[in-house]
C-alpha cells in the first residue's frame, strides 16, 4: 500500500492529541490555537495515520506550517518518506493558494535535517517560540 494524504477533518483530533502526549516535552496546543479548529492542515496515512501539520494563511504572501508531529508507534522504513510527503504537500497547497514563502519553528533534529534536504533555509542560531493567552 503507499502512502496518501489529504486534509484533517475533526475526526483525527483525538489521535493527534495521543501522538502530542506520547512524545517527551511536546505540549498539546488547545484546538482553537490551531487553524481551522484544528482541522486546518494536512495528514499523511498508509494503512494508519503517520504524520500531520498545519498551515497557518496570513495577510501576506507568507503562511506558517507548525505543529508537525507523527505517529510514535509507526516505525516503517517509510516514515521519512512520509514526513517528506507531508512537508511537499504542505508547499504544493501553499503555491496553490498564492503564498510564496513558508516559515516554520522546529527543535527536532530529523525534521530540520528534512526541511534542508527540501531546500528550506534553517538558521545557524535557535531561537524560542514565545506565547501568552491574553483573553
Amino acid at each position: 500500500m503507499e502512502l496518501n494524504i489529504r486534509r484533517l477533518t475533526e475526526n483525527d483530533w483525538n489521535t493527534l492529541c495521543l501522538w502530542w502526549e506520547a512524545w517527551p516535552e511536546w505540549v498539546n496546543p488547545p484546538k482553537d490555537f490551531l487553524p481551522d479548529n484544528g482541522t486546518g492542515g494536512l495528514i499523511v496515512e498508509k494503512d494508519v495515520p503517520i504524520a500531520a501539520g498545519f498551515i497557518y494563511y496570513t495577510n501576506s504572501k507568507g503562511a506558517l506550517f507548525e505543529w508537525v508531529i507523527s505517529n510514535p508507534d509507526y516505525r516503517e522504513a517509510d516514515r521519512k518518506d512520509a514526513i517528506e510527503l507531508l512537508i511537499k504537500s504542505a508547499e504544493e497547497v501553499c503555491k496553490a493558494n498564492g503564498v510564496k514563502y513558508m516559515f516554520t519553528i522546529g527543535r527536532s533534529k530529523p525534521l530540520i535535517e528534512m526541511h534542508k534536504k527540501l531546500g528550506w533555509t534553517v538558521d545557524k542560531v535557535s531561537s524560542r517560540e514565545i506565547t501568552k493567552k491574553i483573553n
